[in-house]
């Protein structure tokens, strides 16, 4: 277990790893401002105000000058860790962030760990805890989409969510608890179809915030869309051609590709991770038949499968496998059948009538634009459905576990179960979702949740 504690001064290289051309040093705690003027030089820090920026001077204990600097101040409670905060920009030489960092170790600040600003930004009620991992995101974030979801969950929108959820259940198990104290005299405070109403609107809104976790998690990992069809239909051309890059070696030669191929693509601000998995087909070859099993399994775990065909080959056992597939579908997935070679498309359109097509030429480029289109539309269409997207896995099995609870408290309403009974499992819902934002915390918890931030944040 990592021990939480507030009373040391911690520092730390807030700014990126290696050299650059500025470089910041953040020193939190109670002596934040007294250490740093130690192995200052310039304006006495003690009798400044609140956000300002000085220049002036780093040096060592000998007065030796380690670089010229801009310090900012910020002055508790009106900083982002809720304490004494001092920024150094210095120059980004990496020996220049050393010596200040030793500096500052040297005269009793302690280097801090991973994410421990945005725990004391936590523990001094400066952010929440779902605020505080919303950081983490946005500072990860690697498209415009996460970027939008992690500044919605920074700037409270979830937590203001579950916290009139919290409120509402507050407000139920508190009639139910009054009944209690008026137990010998069978009063009713709450009208009982009053509450399964209550409990099931709430539980609707619960379950379509798990429900988003899955287009959530894909937003910041890459959207799977996996690229699959029949040996030699022009599937790695067609990755090629969507990566803007020769990632997959593209032969005439049936069975070339032997396992998958994965890269990540940003289109109109979205990640998009695009597999091209082996062409199925029945052989004897046991390297190519275990390429075959791992391409099941990708098109399995995608969101959304671009089944390619090639109208200039035999279209039987193309519409056989594609049938085949088609019908194993999850209901979270989706299937696009793309026509290749379009320029020589001599294909009976009608086989496909059932199917969402599109016709395109991987080798040219023809009707690509179209495909990117499709799929950023599908992508909005489903983002769409939630006013909020959960991508964190920890609120997710909160919101899991809540929403079991509540189902609990439905049933022993439905069934006219003593109040005292219904009251645990809402207390119980009440209990996961402040897990989210904190308001329901252990140090092993936090511990483990800073720990995987950055230095620095």
């Amino acid at each position: 277990m990592i021990h939480i504690s507030t009373n040391d001064t911690i520092a730390a290289i807030a700014t990126a790893p290696g050299m650059g051309g500025i470089a910041v040093i953040r020193v939190s705690g109670k002596d934040a401002v007294a250490i740093v003027s130690t192995i200052w030089k310039g304006k006495d820090l003690t009798s400044l105000t609140s956000h300002t920026a000085h220049l002036g001077h780093i040096v060592s204990d000998t007065g030796d000058i380690i670089d010229q600097v801009v310090v900012t101040l910020y002055r508790a409670p009106r900083s982002f860790t809720g304490e004494d905060v001092v920024e150094i920009a210095a120059h980004g030489s990496t020996w220049i962030q050393n010596e200040i960092i030793n500096e500052l170790v040297r005269h009793g600040c302690r280097p801090a760990r991973g994410g421990e600003f945005s725990q004391r930004a936590f523990l001094n009620g400066k952010v929440d805890l779902a605020e505080a991992e919303g950081i983490a995101d946005l500072i990860a974030s690697s498209s415009r989409a996460a970027h939008r979801i992690a500044m919605s969950q920074m700037k409270g929108e979830f937590s203001s969510k579950l916290s009139t959820l919290r409120g509402q259940l507050l407000n139920f198990v508190s009639l139910l608890e009054l009944e209690l104290d008026f137990s010998e005299e069978e009063v009713e405070f709450a009208d009982r179809s009053q509450l399964i109403s209550l409990a099931t609107e709430i539980k609707t809104i619960v379950d379509n915030l798990a429900d988003s976790f899955s287009i959530g998690a894909s937003i910041k990992e890459g959207i799977p869309i996996a690229i699959a069809g029949v040996t030699n239909v022009g599937k790695s051309t067609l990755l090629n051609r969507l990566l803007r890059d020769d990632k997959a070696i593209v032969s005439d030669v049936h069975g070339t590709t032997r396992d998958f191929v994965e890269d990540t693509m940003q289109i109109n601000g979205i990640l998009f991770r695009f597999i091209d998995t082996a062409g199925l087909r029945d052989t004897d070859d046991i390297v190519e038949n275990i390429g075959i099993q791992r391409a099941e399994k990708k098109i399995k775990d995608a969101s959304l499968i671009l089944w390619v065909i090639d109208p200039t080959s035999d279209i039987a056992p193309q519409l056989e496998r594609l049938n085949a597939a088609d019908s194993q579908l999850s209901e979270h997935q989706q299937l696009i059948v793309i026509v290749n070679k379009a320029d020589v498309d001599t294909l009976d359109h009608s086989l496909l009538a059932r199917h969402d097509v599109i016709h395109l030429s991987a080798k040219t480029g023809q009707g690509i634009t179209d495909l990117e289109s499709k799929l950023t539309d599908i992508f909005r269409t489903q983002t769409d459905r939630h006013d909020i997207i959960v991508t964190n896995a920890r609120h997710y099995q909160a919101l899991l576990s809540a929403s079991e609870a509540l189902s609990r408290a439905l049933d022993a309403l439905n069934i006219n179960l003593p109040g005292d009974l219904v009251s645990q499992d809402i207390r119980q819902a009440m209990y996961h979702l402040g897990e989210i934002t904190g308001e329901i915390s252990t140090d092993d918890l936090l511990g483990n949740i800073f720990a995987n931030f950055c230095i620095g944040k």
